[in-house]
C-alpha cells in the first residue's frame, strides 16, 4: 500500500521547516504535523496579556506561541504554532564559537566547522541575516557597563533575521515585494522596532519560517497540518512508519487520525522530540534505541535575569528595538545579551523576583529563599513594587546569559507510585549544570545601578532551578549507539529511516542563540539526501563515517540569482578550493570576536570572522555566494585571494569585494 507521504515531519520549527523545503525540492511528498495553530501576522497577540494567543496551555483553551515546561533542574521556554520557535524567538542568529565544533562528543568524527560553515551561510541567506542597525538605550547602558568592567571592546550589534528595509536601508512600515527569493516569497514590511518580536510580529518584518523555509515548502507542495498532536508512532513490518495523532486540545471528540510514511523526521523541539522518543521506547516500540537517550541534554549553560526600575523613566525607552540588539562577552566563555518585550507585554514579569546568589567561591552559603526574605524585610515597599508587573517591559532590561562550558543534565523517565512514567532530569556529564552564573549576576547588578533600579532573578532560582530559552541535546550525534542516539547523518541508530533534526541533535553547548545552528545542521542533513528515485550515497549504519558532497535538489523553489537560492554544493566546493589555495601559507591563529554574518573568509582553510587576528603571514580567500548584509548579489562561487601580513586584524573593509 502506498504511504500517505514519502516523508512525514513532526514539528514545524527550524529543523522541520528546513527539512520540509529541501526534501520537497528533491521530489519527496512531504507532510508536516504541527501541534499548534496557524497565525497570520495580524492574529498574534497584541500584548502578552492576551493569554489565549500568547500562552500555550491547550487544556485551558490557550493556543498561543509561548510554551513553559518545568523540569527538576531547569525551567524551559519554547515555541508553539506553525513555524515553531521562529514565532516567539528573539531573531538572533549567531554562528557559535570554536568550542562547539571542537566538543569531545563529536570532534573526532569530522571537521565540523569546515563541514557546516557553508550550511550556516546558506541558512543566513535564507533567514535574511543582517546586523541590527540601531543603537538603543539598552545597548548604551550595557556598553557603558562593559566599558567600566574592562571588556567594552567585546560589544557588538547582533546578527538578526529581520527585514528593516530594501538594500540595507531602514524603511519602517514600508511594504516592498519579496526581497529575498526572487518573487517566490511574500512581500515584506520594514521593521518599526517596537520590541514585540517575542509575542509574535504583527508587522510583517520578522523573518519567521512561514516567510521563508516553510512558506516556500508549502508553495512547492508540502502539506502542513496544524492543531495535530502526535500521540505515538511505530514502524510496521513492511518498514513504513505509522503515526497516531489526535486533534490538539479536543476533549470529547478526539479526531483520531493515523498517517503513514516511508521516512519519519522528529523535529518537535528538544522537549517534544525527547518526550516522543522516551514514550515510544518505554512502550516497546523503539526497542533498539540507544541507551544514550537523554544524555548530554543541554541548557546552553544559561540564566535569564534582569534589572528593573521601580517606575518608568521618560528618559529611557527600554522597549525600543528588536528583541535583542547587542551582545557583550565578559569572559571568553560567557555571552550576555539585553532583551526586551514591547509596551504592554508584561505577563512574563510575573516570573521575576529579587536577584539571589547561589553557592560557591563567588556566592554564599545562605539559602536563596532566605536571601529573598532578608531583602524583602529590608525594603518591603521595593519588593512589592518590583513584583508588580504594571509597565514591566518599559522599565526592565532582561539579561540573557549564555556559556559554552561543557556541562549538561541527563533526562530520563521513571515510574511513579501509580505506575505512570514521569519525565525528569538530573545532573549529567561534565561540570555541574550551573544554577547561577556569578558574572551574569554582577553585570546585571551594574545594569540595575545604571538605571537606578533593582536586579532581579526568577522564582525558580530560589530552588536552584534556572530559566532557559534554549533547551538542547539529549538525542545527540555519536559515532556509534554507544556514544549517541543518532549517526552523523541524523539517522536514529537502529532505525535508519527515522531521523532527529532539531535542537535535540545539538551535541554541545553553543554559548549563543541556537536557531541558526539548528537550521545549519538541518541544511546539511537534507543536502545529503538523494533526490527521490536516486541512489542513496550515505553509508549504511555501522560503516565508517564518510564526508559526502551535498546533492543539489532537482526542483529548486527559489529562482537562480535570488539571494535565497540553495547554494550549499557550490559553497562547499568553493571552501575546499580556498583551503587548497591557502595550504602553503602556514597556519593562522585568531580569537573569535564577532560571529555575525559576513562573507566566508577562509584563512589557510579555516573560516575567520571580523575581528580575528592573524599572527603570521597568511593567504586569505574570500568566498562570496549571494548577498552580504543587504549588499548586491555577487556572482555565486566568487573566490578572491589576497595576502594579509602578520599582526593584522581582519576587518570587513579588508575584503576586496566591499
Amino acid at each position: 500500500m502506498k504511504p500517505d507521504y514519502d516523508v512525514l515531519i513532526i514539528g514545524s520549527g527550524f529543523g522541520g521547516s528546513v527539512s520540509a523545503l529541501r526534501l520537497t525540492e528533491k521530489g519527496y511528498r512531504v507532510g508536516v504535523l504541527e501541534a499548534g495553530r496557524r497565525f497570520s501576522d495580524e492574529e498574534f497577540a497584541k500584548t502578552s496579556w492576551d493569554l489565549r494567543k500568547f500562552l500555550w496551555a491547550p487544556r485551558l483553551g490557550c493556543y498561543g506561541i509561548q510554551r513553559i515546561h518545568p523540569l527538576r533542574n531547569v525551567m524551559i521556554l519554547a515555541g508553539a504554532g506553525v513555524g515553531g520557535g521562529s514565532l516567539n524567538y528573539a531573531n538572533t542568529l549567531y554562528v557559535p564559537p570554536e568550542p562547539f565544533f571542537k566538543d569531545q562528543q563529536w570532534q573526532h568524527i569530522s571537521d565540523w566547522r569546515d563541514e557546516l560553515m557553508p550550511h550556516y551561510e546558506q541558512a543566513q541567506r535564507m533567514l535574511g541575516v543582517v546586523k541590527n542597525p540601531t543603537f538603543t538605550d539598552a545597548d548604551r547602558i550595557v556598553k557603558e557597563v562593559a566599558d567600566e568592567m574592562g571588556f567594552g571592546d567585546t560589544w557588538v550589534p547582533t546578527p538578526v533575521g529581520v527585514f528593516f528595509g530594501p538594500d540595507g536601508t531602514k524603511a519602517p512600515g514600508k511594504t516592498v515585494p519579496d526581497p529575498y527569493f526572487g518573487g517566490a516569497g511574500p512581500a515584506r514590511t520594514g521593521c518599526i522596532e517596537c520590541g514585540e518580536c517575542m509575542t509574535g510580529c504583527r508587522h510583517g518584518a520578522k523573518n519567521t519560517l512561514l516567510k521563508n523555509y516553510l512558506g516556500l515548502a508549502e508553495s512547492a507542495g508540502a502539506r502542513v497540518i496544524p492543531m495535530t498532536t502526535v500521540k505515538g508512532f511505530e514502524q510496521r513490518a513492511d518498514g513504513l512508519w505509522e503515526v497516531r495523532t489526535v486533534r490538539t486540545g479536543s476533549w470529547a471528540r478526539r479526531d483520531r487520525r493515523t498517517f503513514t510514511a516511508t521516512y519519519l523526521i522528529l523535529a518537535a523541539g528538544t522537549w517534544g522530540t525527547q518526550h516522543l522518543l522516551f514514550k515510544m521506547r518505554d512502550a516497546g516500540k523503539l526497542a533498539k534505541l540507544s541507551e544514550k537517550l537523554g544524555v548530554l541534554t543541554r541548557t546552553n549553560s544559561e540564566s535569564i535575569v534582569g534589572a528593573a526600575r521601580l517606575k518608568v523613566s521618560p528618559e529611557l525607552d527600554l522597549t525600543h528595538g528588536v528583541a535583542i540588539t547587542s551582545s557583550i562577552h565578559p569572559t571568553p566563555d560567557t555571552h550576555i545579551e539585553p532583551v526586551r518585550y514591547g509596551k504592554g507585554s508584561n505577563a512574563m514579569g510575573l516570573l521575576q523576583t529579587l536577584m539571589t546568589d547561589g553557592t560557591g567561591p563567588e556566592g554564599t552559603d545562605t539559602p536563596r529563599w532566605r536571601q529573598l526574605l532578608q531583602q524583602a524585610g529590608e525594603n518591603p515597599r521595593k519588593m512589592i513594587r518590583l513584583l508588580n508587573p504594571r509597565q514591566w517591559s518599559e522599565r526592565t532590561v532582561i539579561a540573557l546569559v549564555m556559556q559554552h562550558l561543557d556541562n549538561s543534565i541527563t533526562t530520563f523517565t521513571k515510574r511513579g507510585k501509580l505506575g505512570i512514567r514521569w519525565y525528569s532530569s538530573k545532573q549529567g556529564h561534565g561540570q555541574p549544570n550551573p544554577t547561577w552564573i556569578p558574572i551574569g549576576n554582577e553585570v546585571t547588578r551594574r545594569i540595575a545601578a545604571k538605571i537606578d533600579g533593582v536586579a532581579g532573578g526568577t522564582w525558580g532560582e530560589l530552588f536552584n532551578i534556572p530559566l532557559t530559552a534554549h533547551f538542547l541535546g539529549g538525542a545527540v550525534i555519536g559515532d556509534s549507539p554507544q556514544s549517541g542516539v543518532i549517526d552523523p547523518y541524523h539517522r536514529v541508530y537502529g532505525y535508519p529511516t527515522l531521523f532527529v533534526v532539531d535542537g535535540a541533535a545539538i551535541s554541545a553547548n553553543l554559548g549563543v542563540n541556537p536557531s541558526l545552528s539548528i537550521a545549519a545542521q538541518a541544511e546539511r542533513a537534507a543536502s545529503l539526501w538523494p533526490n527521490k528515485g536516486q541512489n542513496d550515497q550515505r553509508p549504511l549504519q555501522g560503516d565508517a563515517y564518510r564526508r559526502l558532497e551535498p546533492i543539489e535538489p532537482e526542483h529548486p523553489v527559489v529562482p537562480a540569482g535570488a539571494p535565497g537560492r540553495c547554494g550549499g554544493c557550490r559553497s562547499i566546493r568553493s571552501a575546499r578550493q580556498a583551503r587548497s589555495a591557502g595550504s602553503s601559507a602556514g597556519q593562522s591563529q585568531w580569537r573569535a570576536a564577532d560571529h555575525a554574518a559576513a562573507p566566508a573568509v577562509h584563512v589557510d582553510g579555516h573560516v575567520a570572522h571580523q575581528g580575528d587576528s592573524v599572527h603570521q603571514p597568511v593567504l586569505v580567500v574570500v568566498v562570496v555566494d549571494g548577498p552580504v548584509l543587504g549588499r548586491p548579489v555577487v556572482p555565486n562561487g566568487h573566490i578572491a585571494p589576497f595576502p594579509v601580513p602578520a599582526n593584522r586584524v581582519l576587518r570587513r573593509g579588508d575584503s576586496p569585494l566591499q
